[in-house]
């Protein structure tokens, strides 16, 4: 229902879609660069833990080995200062001889301890390769023996791993927090946006109509008038004003749903229309009942159904057909299909029809659409899509509404 060859929308929105690339962009670059930066220093740390663990190795190695060593220095300054790394001393067969930096809890059965520091042994063996500790005689120098050494990283270097993660992921979740208020509060002010303009427009509209009543009283006591369907039709143009006016000051406001005949509201929009469009333009209505009841704000509806029929004129021009369908669907809903045999659009452009500023036409404001969606979806609790559309071929607009 609109004209493919011109797209004009609103700057803001454009611009406003450029920004959010750009944050976007700039996101990601600093949630690259953080980890990157944390993955290089988690490496270098990783390296340096390893040297440590090598060694912690060549000291059990070298006391094992060298009775006469300093065994006290060894002990207190290489073996007892690494207090951070998890390691485990493992002989030939598999057994574990000893443990550092493993918590294992004394009151814990004896089964126990071994089940947990074996499942520690496989994450050390799944972690890194182990580091060997050949045995050797003492006095010949002979090996008769070997030992592994396992170990994995200390508790600082794992929440360093994390650290980036779950940095971003806070960022993250502030980011949609933000995000979240920034549409809510923008949404809002769009609302007191909306509601400013019509009830002003509302205010606008009631001197010049309570004086096109009064002039209607006049013509309709001139007996030259008398007779001749002037007074009359001029009656319903001030009517269709009134009407306007009602919709407007409705907008802002909690419209009060009644139970209306869908079939009747769209028939008075309809003959409204229907003489004064060119006579090539045809109205059809279809119902499997006349009696299709649903919970509207008559007003309003009325609006959403005019304005659709008109822009599906736009999009035919001087000739064509508008069909409208209304169905019962399942779960008590009333179905309203809209269609037109106007140039349709491309699949491209349909997401954006309903936004306020999108317009395909050289004269307009693109604020029609997005009406008709806020009436639909916020005072109706409905729905309203494009249920398809093609170019050259037409275009379908479909209301889903609540039925009585």
């Amino acid at each position: 229902m609109a004209r493919v060859p011109r797209i004009a929308s609103l700057e803001f929105y454009q611009d406003n879609a450029n920004l959010k690339w750009i944050i976007l962009a700039v996101s990601v670059v600093i949630s690259v660069s953080s980890i990157y930066y944390t993955n290089v220093l988690v490496d270098q740390l990783k390296e340096r833990e390893r040297n440590q663990v090598r060694l912690f190795a060549r000291a059990l190695e070298y006391t094992s080995n060298d009775a006469t060593s300093n065994i006290l220095f060894i002990t207190e300054e290489i073996i007892y200062k690494n207090n951070s790394i998890p390691t485990m001393l493992v002989n030939e067969e598999g057994k574990i001889l000893n443990y550092t930096n493993v918590k294992i809890d004394p009151a814990w059965t004896a089964e126990r301890k071994e089940s947990e520091l074996k499942d520690v042994l496989e994450e050390m063996k799944a972690a890194f390769p182990a580091i060997p500790i050949v045995l050797r005689d003492p006095t010949t120098g002979e090996e008769f023996g070997h030992q592994l050494v396992y170990y994995k990283n200390s508790f600082l270097l794992t929440q360093l791993i994390a650290y980036p993660y779950i940095q971003l992921s806070v960022i993250a979740i502030f980011a949609f927090i933000s995000y979240l208020a920034f549409n809510y509060s923008k949404e809002a002010e769009q609302n007191r946006v909306w509601v400013g303009l019509t009830k002003e427009t509302a205010h606008q509209l009631g001197t010049p109509l309570s004086s096109l009543m009064a002039w209607m009283e006049v013509l309709r006591d001139d007996p030259q008038f008398r007779g001749k369907g002037i007074v009359e039709e001029l009656e319903k143009d001030i009517n269709k004003l009134r009407m306007v006016t009602e919709r407007f000051s409705s907008i802002g406001s909690t419209p009060v749903l009644k139970e209306e005949n869908v079939h009747q509201l769209i028939n008075n929009v309809v003959s409204y229309l229907q003489p004064r469009l060119s006579n090539k333009i045809n109205f059809e209505v279809y119902a499997l009942s006349e009696s299709i009841l649903a919970m509207v704000h008559a007003p309003l509806f009325e609006w959403v159904i005019e304005n659709l029929c008109k822009n599906g004129v736009d999009a035919m021009g001087s000739s064509g057909t508008i069909a409208i369908k209304i169905l019962r669907g399942s779960e008590r809903k009333v179905i309203i299909d809209i269609s037109d045999t106007g140039k349709g659009m491309p699949k491209s452009l349909i997401p954006n029809v309903f936004k306020p500023g999108f317009t395909t036409k050289k004269r307009g404001w693109g604020l029609g659409l997005a009406l008709a969606k806020r009436i639909i979806e916020t005072y109706h609790q409905g729905k309203i899509f494009v249920k398809h559309s093609e170019e050259n071929q037409g275009t379908t607009f479909r209301i889903v509404l609540q039925s009585a």
